[in-house]
């Protein structure tokens, strides 16, 4: 079974990350669904303020998480937020006395304590806080679970609400949204208000726009529900147009539930995302249909008979858009016997042609890997992605029969980023790199990227059903 196909079978142990807010609890409910298993809670808190300035986390409210671990019978962890947004670049990067590091100390602590392999995170739209997540996660060996990640805002509003997630809103910061008037309204009450900002001034319907806040008081995961018993209105900024006010709860507790209704874990097909879930299931049982049938599924197609053995790299014309193959690099050449042998001396031969040709590595858009047996890959991919960055090239890998004694074989298409479609005008590279499993977009757990887009063209990666079995070439 391929890597792919185990990260979405295999149930984790989960630690959720918890600011109070609805997108947080939501996702929670999204783990659950898909099997998983919540384990603890983490969260981090300001240090001396309510409103916290910053780029990654919702402070408002943080009174009352205490009462998170009361209603779900969970282990809590907290740390106070030290650092502050000191790397805001696209890319971060670790960086000491950033407040994200404050989360990898946070959730550092949490895997040694409990064991977790994976974070749910309520992330919608941010690609700031996805990218800083993922670097967290990447460096602990964690897999982030963002089932949220780019979902419609307004059909995703309602199936929060109808899935019985029952929240207030805490902050407002819109025009619009008044602070003596919206604040402590349940968000069902306010659903068919905000649809109306949305159409009108285009106000993000979640919040994602920093419109508002909230807190969750109840949902099925909860074996107690939160009752907030006094709350004062703080104004934080008095703006004729837009004010900006949040509640300061000042008193709460929890309540029991009736037994009946209570859920410790969403019983398969209840969450409103279940489609998802099920339509990504669907795809892993086909894929292993393949692997263990690869003869139905195996193409007549020799690249033996196309590649004559040991042939020496080709590169084509340099196109009019600045595009260019470079063709037949394999490892034939090693020293060392196996695929890690062949695979580094692939990648010696691939810097000495873009050496040759003035290229560099950082050029290669996209990149087509053929290997002999799919055992392979693993051990491939750990000489693989010492080659790139933060920002691979998209990838298509597919089993192939290959001349007798050549293990990989790769082909590079290449794009000087910097070179000017039009005079004076500048396009940049955008890669999405998402490694969160999510409903949106396709897993990624190989160092490559979903998608590459330069100008109008998008170049694709496959690995995720491809690497499965050999296919047509």
């Amino acid at each position: 079974m391929s890597l792919d196909s185990c990260a979405k079978k295999k149930k984790m142990k989960v630690v959720a990350l918890i600011s109070g807010g609805k997108d947080s609890c939501y996702n929670m409910m999204q783990c659950v669904a898909a099997g998983h298993q919540i384990v603890a809670l983490a969260n981090l808190r300001p240090a001396h303020t309510d409103e916290l300035d910053s780029y990654m986390y919702q402070t408002v409210g943080h009174q009352a998480i205490e009462l998170y671990a009361e209603a779900m019978d969970l282990p809590l962890y907290r740390r106070t937020i030290q650092g502050s947004s000191l790397d805001t670049s696209r890319n971060y990067s670790e960086t000491e006395g950033d407040e994200v590091e404050d989360l990898y100390e946070l959730l550092h602590l949490v895997k040694e304590k409990e064991g977790v392999e994976a974070v749910s995170v309520g992330a919608i739209l941010s690609e700031y806080q996805r990218i800083r997540v993922e670097n967290v996660c990447l460096r602990l060996g964690l897999q982030p679970l963002a089932y949220l990640w780019r979902q419609d805002q307004e059909s995703l509003l309602s199936e929060m609400i109808s899935s019985d997630l029952h929240a207030i809103l805490i902050k407002v910061a819109a025009f619009g949204l008044d602070p003596e008037k919206h604040l402590g309204k349940p968000l069902a009450d306010m659903e068919p208000y905000l649809k109306q900002l949305s159409q009108m001034y285009g106000v993000h319907i979640c919040g994602e726009g920093g419109e508002y806040e909230t807190f969750t008081l109840d949902c099925p995961l909860f074996q107690r529900k939160i009752v907030i018993d006094a709350a004062e209105t703080v104004i934080h900024s008095a703006d004729a147009f837009a004010p900006v006010g949040y509640l300061r709860f000042t008193e709460m507790h929890t309540e029991s539930k009736d037994k009946d209704v209570v859920a410790r874990a969403l019983p398969h097909g209840s969450c409103p995302c279940q489609n998802a879930i099920d339509k990504m299931t669907e795809e892993v049982e086909y894929a292993d249909q393949a692997e263990d049938n690869q003869q139905e599924f195996t193409s007549n197609c020799d690249l033996s008979c196309q590649r004559g053995h040991g042939l020496p790299p080709s590169c084509s014309p340099r196109s009019s858009r600045g595009y260019q193959w470079i063709c037949c690099i394999n490892g034939l050449q090693s020293q060392e016997p196996g695929i890690q042998g062949q695979t580094w001396a692939a990648f010696t031969q691939l810097q000495s042609e873009l050496d040759t040709r003035c290229w560099k590595m950082k050029d290669i858009i996209l990149l087509h890997l053929y290997v002999s047996c799919m055992e392979d890959f693993v051990p491939l991919n750990t000489v693989y992605k010492k080659h790139f960055g933060k920002n691979p090239p998209a990838r298509v890998c597919v089993q192939a029969p290959l001349p007798a004694g050549q293990l990989l074989q790769m082909d590079c298409l290449l794009h000087d980023w910097k070179e000017p479609l039009e005079e004076g005008c500048f396009h940049q590279r955008e890669a999405l790199h998402v490694q969160s499993l999510s409903h949106w977009a396709p897993a990624n757990i190989g160092p490559y990227s979903q998608a590459i887009r330069w100008f109008e063209r998008q170049h694709m990666a496959t690995d995720r059903t491809w690497t499965l079995w050999p296919c047509r070439i």
